[in-house]
């Protein structure tokens, strides 16, 4: 096949590939084994962050799900999006987050996640968003 023209989806991989590519493969993420949970890292700001939900008595699926959250309010934020731009946004990661930290396909009631939003907002904006 000339270098002009595209490979399409029928064409087998050798086909569409040089037999002399440099490309390296993937390295695959570490083993975690069932049941464990890898150390997360983070910045004295985000344990921050981290120690101001919990003491607002957020219950996050997980502090990577916390983080990001708080992570999308400051990008939000950044972008200079309205209050309630930022809370269109972030809303639906909460409530989703609300679900999963209750472990049932179920839905949270309205209050708890209006709630839990704008103690991630208002937590975000004064620890990560600085």
């Amino acid at each position: 096949m000339g270098d002009d023209v595209m490979a399409t989806m029928g064409m087998q991989p050798a086909e569409t590939t040089a037999s002399d590519s440099s490309a390296q493969p993937f390295a695959a993420p570490p083993a975690v084994e069932p049941g464990e949970d890898p150390e997360l890292v983070v910045t004295p700001t985000q344990q921050e962050f981290l120690d101001a939900v919990s003491e607002a008595g957020l219950n996050p699926s997980s502090e990577l799900s916390a983080l990001n959250i708080g992570s999308c309010v400051c990008q939000a934020k950044a972008a200079r999006q309205s209050d309630q731009e930022v809370w269109d946004f972030i809303l639906p990661m909460v409530r989703g987050d609300v679900r999963d930290s209750y472990g049932e396909p179920v839905a949270p009631p309205a209050g708890q996640v209006n709630s839990e939003t704008s103690d991630y907002i208002r937590i975000a904006t004064e620890t990560l968003c600085q």
